[in-house]
């Protein structure tokens, strides 16, 4: 008994000038030439333990990169926040009345 054969995938291969997305994020790191000095040891050495001065300094990049990257991101939401207290500010000085708290003599029902 023999079915239908399956279709293949229908995967396409990916042509030489498209980039691999983790390449793609290793360039916009700054660390490229580390990681590609890792890449060369490894398949002169087939041994990661003779590559470890690449490793480091691969890691020590990212490591510089990260804390750049953390820096930017603190400064960007400091630079936010004093925007949003003032509109927090703004919309109290707007309505005098709280929704919260009743003014004297009123009652909640």
């Amino acid at each position: 008994m023999s079915g239908p054969s399956p279709q293949g995938h229908n995967w396409s291969q990916k042509s030489e000038d498209e980039e691999d997305p983790l390449d793609q994020m290793i360039l916009r790191t700054g660390c490229a030439t580390f990681h590609y000095a890792v890449q060369e040891c490894m398949a002169e050495h087939q041994d990661w333990r003779k590559c470890q001065q690449q490793v480091q300094a691969f890691k020590d990049c990212m490591k510089e990169h990260q804390k750049q990257r953390m820096e930017e991101l603190q400064k960007r939401q400091r630079l936010a926040r004093p925007r949003a207290d003032r509109k927090d500010s703004s919309l109290k000085l707007k309505g005098s009345k709280s929704l919260t708290q009743p003014e004297h003599g009123e009652f909640n029902s």
